[in-house]
């Protein structure tokens, strides 16, 4: 072996692989069974620990994991190349679009041009392969892709009830687990309240808002992080107002729509964020005491309430959050039936009210908005209840006032069935809002 001299060779044979270097020794070896990262230095690319500095320099043969969340990255490649010299770079955390990367090529030419010609890069997820060729042309790109981001989560797994009214207003909650087992109650943040609405935002987050309290119907809001905690009160956006209903749209925002006093169709949009927005001038018929659900995993949907007596018309949300018009309603009119939770990753579900008395009915929401014919309830009737999604596809039911408040508790199978009753934990309250976090 002494007798090599050149560059670091590798060396593939029976039950050995080898780097040697310039003078012939054995820098890394290895028989079967040989680690992943020494066959990518035996494919020719050796991949680098993740870089996070503002400044980097390449070397050829290597890949480069770069990670720009907190700063931008300018990186120079070598000052020499050889023909098919090779470097790879790869976004770490798809922050390119916010930071990007800037190539230096260091004295040598990049796609035909010289080194006083920017060469920046920035779309999220992107992987470069660059190939040096000659003095002519330089280093080429022959890749220059952004890869698609696929983990989805199917749904929140986890939920939350708050607030409502237990013959005075409330402000304590109470979380779902992701096995839909409710816990005892939390000591409330924010006003007390009821008859208010909920709704997931941001993909893993939710937010109380509205409802009516001490001082009377109110228009503030407070927000649930991705852990369950809810924030102190954030002054309110919109007119002020109770019985609305809430839902989320456009996989990561949500709407607040309709309420009272008096009967109202105006709209709040909830960014991504969770900022709300100033009123949108509604569609469809005004009116109260209605509920509402995500469904087809992007779009929402309003339904019931009361305008001079009960209804059951419908009225659908686009995935860019634009409430359409009613459409004729399917099953008994009620009102007070805020109690509407997804279900099966992509449908939804309407169960309980009142009806000239407490009803324990349910109506089905397809993947694509139809509403389906009553189905017979299953737990105690009563109105005033609400539900959330947890486990990513079940649903649960919870509280309301039958003959007087209660915690009972109902949950929705995978294909929308309602359980029986699961005796209640925490306060017993009617008005509750309920929304799922992650």
């Amino acid at each position: 072996m002494s007798g090599i001299v050149g560059s670091n060779l590798n060396i593939k044979g029976s039950g050995l692989v080898a780097k040697l270097g310039t003078d012939g020794q054995v820098l890394t070896s290895g028989g079967a069974g040989v680690t992943a990262a020494f066959e990518d230095l035996a494919g020719g690319i050796s991949w680098q620990a993740i870089e996070t500095g503002s400044t980097m320099t390449a070397v050829a043969g290597e890949g480069y994991w770069v990670n720009t969340t907190s700063n931008a990255c300018t990186i120079t490649l070598p000052g020499s190349a050889s023909n098919g010299d090779t470097i790879i770079f790869a976004d770490y955390d798809r922050t390119w679009g916010t930071n990007g990367i800037v190539i230096d090529s260091n004295g040598l030419n990049y796609q035909g041009d010289d080194d006083s010609f920017d060469v920046e890069y920035g779309t999220d997820g992107l992987a470069l392969k660059i190939v040096y060729s000659d003095a002519t042309q330089g280093w080429i790109p022959i890749l220059d892709e952004d890869v698609a981001y696929v983990p989805d989560l199917p749904g929140n797994q986890n939920g939350i009830f708050g607030y409502g009214d237990t013959g005075s207003h409330s402000s304590l909650t109470n979380l779902v687990s992701n096995a839909g087992v409710v816990a005892t109650d939390v000591t409330g943040v924010g006003t007390a309240r009821s008859a208010l609405s909920a709704t997931q935002y941001g993909g893993d987050k939710g937010i109380f808002g509205y409802g009516g309290g001490a001082a009377g119907n109110l228009s503030m809001t407070n927000l649930v992080s991705n852990s369950g905690v809810v924030s102190t009160d954030v002054t309110g956006v919109g007119t002020d107002s109770r019985m609305k209903a809430a839902c989320a749209y456009g996989e990561d925002k949500g709407v607040f729509g309709y309420g009272t006093p008096p009967d109202l169709n105006i709209t709040n949009h909830v960014s991504n964020v969770g900022v709300v927005a100033a009123n949108t001038t509604g569609v469809g018929s005004a009116r109260r005491s209605l509920g509402a659900t995500q469904f087809g995993g992007d779009k929402g949907i309003f339904a019931y309430g009361r305008i001079v007596g009960d209804v059951s018309m419908s009225n659908l949300v686009a995935n860019t959050g634009v409430v359409a018009t009613d459409v004729t309603g399917v099953g008994t009119a009620r009102q007070s039936a805020q109690g509407a939770c997804g279900y099966g990753d992509d449908k939804g579900i309407f169960a309980y009210g009142y009806a000239g008395g407490n009803i324990s009915l349910s109506n089905l929401v397809s993947n694509v908005g139809v509403v389906a014919a009553d189905v017979t309830g299953v737990g105690s009737a009563r109105e005033g209840t609400a539900g959330c999604e947890y486990s990513g596809d079940k649903g649960i039911f919870g509280y309301g006032y039958s003959s007087n408040y209660t915690a009972v508790t109902n949950l929705v199978s995978t294909v929308g069935v309602i359980s029986t009753d699961v005796t209640g934990v925490g306060t017993v309250r009617s008005g509750v809002a309920a929304c799922s976090y992650n």
